[in-house]
């Protein structure tokens, strides 16, 4: 089961610093992220929120692809596979992109939501849907981030463990 993790930072750009070196944590199978987002309020109190994962995107390229395939072969049958391709791929692309934007994945819209326009301005929130973790190496990565728990899903214990690392000194 996965587990959720909401952190709060006072620097708009350290969510992202965060979320960098997580995910180079997960080139070294430490972590396994599931989905990530970072919220961001700028100076005039406008909330921007970065997905890690662009579905209208994703499902317009498969749809693009498919689409071409199946215009290629329909195509075939009628002595014209590159129209038929060209029309397919279109026509996948269109309804893939919008399969995609209607899809939700991961962390909840209206958490994300709700949470990022808790943030002070100029600050960073990164919101984290974790699979599996190697706890004791990640910690030691994030000791002395200072940075705010802001909700997770993690045990009374877990989630004291991790305030406790977040708000200590820095490994020398």
């Amino acid at each position: 089961m996965s587990e959720l993790v909401v952190l709060g930072f006072d620097d708009a750009d350290k969510a992202d610093a965060v979320l960098n070196k997580l995910a180079q944590l997960e080139k070294e199978y430490l972590v396994d992220l599931e989905d990530s987002v970072i919220a961001v309020r700028d100076a005039s109190g406008k909330v921007r929120l970065k997905q890690s994962v662009n579905l209208t995107a994703a499902a317009a390229a498969s749809g693009g692809l498919s689409g071409a395939i199946w215009g290629t072969v329909v195509g075939l049958l009628f002595l014209n596979p590159l129209a038929g391709m060209v029309l397919g791929g279109a026509f996948g692309a269109g309804s893939g992109a919008l399969a995609g934007s209607m899809t939700d994945y991961g962390i909840d819209d209206d958490l994300i939501k709700s949470l990022a326009e808790t943030i002070p301005v100029n600050s960073s929130a990164l919101f984290l849907l974790i699979r599996k973790v190697q706890p004791e190496k990640v910690l030691e990565e994030f000791k002395g981030e200072h940075a705010r728990i802001l909700r997770t899903s993690l045990s009374p214990e877990q989630e004291e463990r991790l305030r406790a690392v977040l708000a200590s000194a820095p490994a020398a």
